[in-house]
């Protein structure tokens, strides 16, 4: 049923590959399939001014997509002298994220910016770089806590992010572009490793759907968080 032969309930393959950077205090490099996504995590001594001295710490995101990451080159967003409503909207999403597994007051006041730069697109590109972004931020953090710049650790629990939708009148895991571009409903579902919500985004592109069939779609989502946050842990052993 599905373009690519997966079961309704079936990723595709994941693989995160650590320390892909050489400057970077924290780096990964996710793939979801044809989906590669390159994460890295940068630590600074300050933080905005409207947490200056308050003792708390701050976690913030940037997304961008390379200009043949899709079939077609995408002019480059600084070439145009702005951010597309959607980049915007995605590095938000990013960044809220991360922030929901981090105890500020231990991180301290410094400030952890995540990059996420789509190097390849077929579907989920979000997801991937909440997942990867998570790595990238767990990998900065052990740093700060192996040189006694922090003394508890400030990440609560892995964050990670799956879509699910409705495909050809199924629920299914892990859309691809395929999928994506043809689903009657399309979600996004960021997680904690403990099975906690974070935030859900899911609407109707095509066809309404009801109330089972968005439990439907919950459940495939805690299924692959759970294959995320296992994944997300080995690459960060």
């Amino acid at each position: 049923m599905r373009p690519s032969g997966r079961q309704t309930d079936e990723m595709r393959s994941v693989s995160i590959e650590t320390n892909v950077t050489r400057h970077a205090e924290g780096s990964c490099l996710i793939k979801m399939g044809e989906t590669h996504v390159l994460c890295t995590a940068s630590l600074e001594s300050r933080v905005p001014p409207f947490l200056r001295n308050t003792g708390l710490g701050w976690v913030t995101a940037e997304y961008g997509m390379l200009p043949r990451a899709t079939h077609t080159r995408m002019r480059r967003e600084a070439a145009q002298g702005k951010q597309s409503g959607r980049t915007q909207e995605i590095q938000r999403l990013i960044g809220r994220s991360l922030r929901a597994g981090v105890d500020r007051s231990a991180l301290g006041e410094r400030q952890i910016t995540v990059d996420c730069d789509v190097i390849q697109a077929d579907g989920g590109t979000r997801c991937a770089a909440i997942t990867g972004g998570w790595v990238a931020l767990r990998l900065a953090v052990n740093k700060l806590l192996k040189a006694g710049d922090i003394v508890s650790d400030p990440l609560i629990d892995p964050v990670s992010a799956i879509s699910c939708g409705i495909y050809a009148g199924q629920p299914v895991l892990d859309l691809d572009y395929p999928e994506d571009s043809e689903a009657g409903v399309d979600g996004n579902f960021v997680m904690t490793g403990s099975g906690k919500l974070i935030e859900i985004q899911i609407s109707a592109e095509g066809a309404t759907f009801s109330r089972d069939q968005m439990n439907q779609l919950m459940d495939l989502a805690e299924k692959g968080a759970a294959e995320l946050t296992a994944a997300q842990l080995a690459a960060v052993k």
